[in-house]
Formats: C-alpha cells, structure tokens, sequence
C-alpha cells in the first residue's frame, strides 16, 4: 500500500481542516496508506472533527515528523500551504522526502497567493493547486478532484 503524507501547518484558515479531512478521505478510499503530520492546534481541530478517526486515523507531531524524516519514506507528498511558515516546511519536507508532491496553497490576498506560487516554483517541481480561498474551500476541492485524477490509474 501506497503511503502518503500530509502536512498542516496554522490552521487560521476555516478552509484547511475540511480540506485536509477531504483530501485523506478520498485518497484512503483510493487505497492509501495516510498520515497527517500538524502542528499541535491543526491536530486539535482534526480531533474535534473526526473524533472517532473516520478520515483521519494516523496522526503525528509536524516537528516530529521532521525530525524522525527519511528519504522515500512516502510515496507521496502533499502539504496546505496558505503562509510562509508553510511554504518553508513543505519545501523541506520535498526535498528530504525526494517524491512525488502536491502543494495545495491558498491565500485570500492575491499578492500572496502569487509569492506563495513563485516561492513553490523556484524552490519545487510539486505539482501546484492553488486558488484564491479562505472561507469558501469548493474551488479548491474541485482542483483538489482534478489533480488526484492521475493517482487513480
């Protein structure tokens, strides 16, 4: 089985937790193996959502999971982007991991959005899907949708 690894960083944007709990919902369904690595809020708000760990059943610490990392250790890489913190940690996480990577950035400012793009450009070959989002988490789970088409053959 297929592992994958999912990075949450700040969970201030109410988009983040529904997506995350989307994202490793449809990709068990597709027949993998998921972890979500967070930061120690993210985790909280993953609990009070999926107590009983319907979507989400194997958890670690973000900084933990960083400090234990290696190469190849999963399949794929896909990390919530919407700061600079998260920028920082997903390139750190593609290049220890060495593999296969979606960065899902987001960002109500459209300046940002695009130094986020430009900073995940210069730094990743990570296949982006972005979207101006903060509230309102549909246009990028119809991206979300599209991109993950390609794992399922």
């Amino acid at each position: 089985m297929k592992k994958v690894l999912i990075l949450l960083g700040c969970p201030e944007s109410p988009s983040q937790t529904p997506l995350a709990l989307y994202t490793a919902h449809k990709l068990t369904k597709m027949g993998y193996d998921v972890t979500v690595a967070s930061t120690p809020s993210a985790s909280k708000l993953l609990e009070v959502s999926d107590p009983e760990e319907f979507y989400v059943s194997k958890k670690v610490d973000l900084e933990k999971c960083l400090e234990d990392l290696e190469e190849k250790e999963y399949d794929i890489l896909i990390g919530f982007v919407h700061k600079d913190a998260a920028v920082s940690y997903f390139v750190t996480f593609y290049h220890i991991l060495d593999t296969r990577s979606f960065a899902i950035v987001f960002e109500k400012d459209a300046d940002l959005l695009g130094k986020f793009l430009d900073d995940l450009k210069e730094n990743t070959d990570a296949t982006l899907i972005s979207a101006r989002a903060y509230h309102n988490p549909t246009p990028l789970r119809v991206k979300i949708d599209r991109a993950f088409k390609e794992l399922e053959d």
